[in-house]
């Protein structure tokens, strides 16, 4: 894995020696976070009748003229593509500038985008759709050099090839070993929950040699993360024929579940199970409270997004460490699903859910 040849690794959380590298990019990110939105905006953002009237109240935030340049009438696509050019500029800025270990630590933020570029390419190949279409529809902090060639690949085996060779991936894709002439929709499924287990394995491992306060802060963070998937793995998995241990090799092992909790989800039956799995660990007590199927409960992704912004607003409470960079980055993503949902509503017509987004502050 990649952790393996970082010589630069060393204990971090010490004021003297963080500051030199990492102050300036810590109170940057820290100023970027101030910007994030209050209950009181959305409050006005929900109030809009049109797009142009939530453009009108976005200028009155930190966004302020993100749409200047957007004629009307606007639509909900645009809105999306400017919140994550804001976003990946405002990380790209911070990434060009630091040095290690920060730099390889934003690096790794941005594999997992990169996961599902890739899986969008391929199954888009196997679909007979043109790479040229489907490379607009990548996530621009998942996007890399070696991506325009392998672009060229006209086919799954090709581009997979060219995957396991060209790309910042090709250490994650060598443990996860695919018959390129095996790839059909199921497969390449099951192909990105290997990617995901073995980045989110090697970014703990990362983070864990790192120590000092970035690894008490980013280790229950990515923890939380592997719970997450091998829970979502397991109600999906209820759909499939896949066997047991097929389904366990998929669950990351560095999460709060493992190893007791994955062997007694691997063997669920069905979502009841599943709940009653949780409720059995501490930390996953309260997952289910408030989760059905009525009209004002919660979905299950819903309270796991809801989980997620509790820690990694707790995160900015520590200082001296990496787990900002990673905490604001995934809370502007929230922000970024907040307004998109809301502009969805909007543009729709159809207010009656329009409450259903995730608060920050």
């Amino acid at each position: 894995y990649i952790t393996n040849n970082l010589s630069f690794v060393a204990k971090m959380g010490d004021m003297t020696s963080f500051n030199i590298d990492n102050g300036y990019f810590e109170g940057l990110v820290r100023g970027y976070r101030s910007g994030i939105l209050k209950r009181n905006d959305y409050h006005n953002l929900v109030e809009c009748e049109t797009l142009d009237d939530l453009k009108l109240h976005l200028q009155g935030t930190d966004y302020g003229p993100l749409l200047a340049n957007d004629p009307s009438p606007l639509i909900v696509q645009t809105i999306d593509e400017r919140l994550k050019e804001r976003l990946v500029h405002e990380f790209t800025h911070i990434r060009n500038q630091c040095v290690q270990p920060l730099a390889q630590f934003l690096d790794y933020m941005t594999y997992g985008y990169m996961i599902d570029n890739i899986i969008l390419l391929i199954t888009g190949t196997l679909r007979n759709r043109p790479i040229a279409e489907l490379l607009p529809r990548c996530h621009p902090l998942g996007t890399f050099d070696e991506l325009a060639t392998i672009s060229i690949a006209q086919s799954p085996a090709e581009l997979f090839n060219a995957v396991m060779v060209d790309t910042p991936l090709a250490p994650f894709f060598s443990e996860c070993v695919q018959d390129e002439n095996d790839l059909d929709e199921m497969n390449i499924e099951i192909l990105r929950n290997k990617l995901y287990k073995s980045y989110l394995e090697d970014f703990y491992d990362f983070c864990e040699k790192l120590g000092g306060t970035t690894a008490d802060v980013m280790c229950p963070i990515l923890a939380f993360e592997a719970d997450r998937r091998a829970i979502t793995i397991t109600i999906n998995s209820f759909r499939t024929d896949l066997l047991k241990d097929d389904i366990e090799n998929l669950y990351p092992k560095c999460g709060k579940l493992y190893p007791e909790g994955l062997k007694f989800l691997k063997n669920a039956e069905d979502r009841e199970e599943v709940r009653r799995i949780c409720e059995r660990f501490g930390a996953y007590k309260d997952l289910y409270t408030g989760v059905g199927d009525g009209p004002n409960d919660k979905t299950l992704e819903d309270k796991f997004f809801e989980e997620e912004v509790k820690m990694l607003m707790l995160s900015f409470e520590q200082q001296f460490h990496f787990g900002v960079f990673y905490a604001f980055v995934k809370l502007k993503e929230q922000e970024n699903r907040n307004i998109v949902w809301i502009a969805e509503c909007i543009a729709q017509k159809n207010k009656n859910k329009i409450d259903n987004y995730i608060p920050i502050f």
